[in-house]
């Protein structure tokens, strides 16, 4: 039986002189030390800037959608209800936005049951109902 040394000893050997003299030059070029390039210097720290005056501190808002869901809930509280229209107009939102503002946050989160119906234009209208 022969031992792997033997078989490699005969894949050398079967090896053509260009296959040598590439399989060498790789091995040379593999030896030699890689140096990274230097990198630039980073810039200097800017001097620090005379400290501010205290500023006053503000009263805790609501949050970001607070204002516009107040506006959405006190329109809906109106007798007569409030047009998708007057909704759009008062948010900024388009429609498919506000229904979904009406159906997910205020009907599902909040659980508040919102009434739609049609106006007397013939447009669709929301209320709080009073179930």
């Amino acid at each position: 039986m022969s031992s792997c040394g033997d078989c490699r000893q005969r894949k050398t050997d079967k090896m053509t002189a260009s296959k040598k003299k590439t399989r060498n030059a790789t091995a040379a070029s593999t030896t030699k030390a890689r140096v990274a390039k230097r990198r630039a210097q980073a810039a200097p720290l800017k001097a620090e800037s005379a400290p501010r005056a205290a500023s006053a501190k503000k009263p805790a808002t609501a949050p970001h959608g607070g204002c516009k869901m107040e506006k959405i809930l006190d329109l809906l509280k109106r007798p007569g209800g409030v047009s998708l229209k007057e909704l759009v107009k008062a948010t900024g939102w388009k429609p498919n936005s506000v229904r979904g503002f009406l159906s997910g946050t205020i009907g599902k989160k909040m659980g508040t049951p919102v009434e739609s119906f049609k106006g007397a234009e013939g447009d669709r209208s929301y209320r709080l109902s009073a179930k």
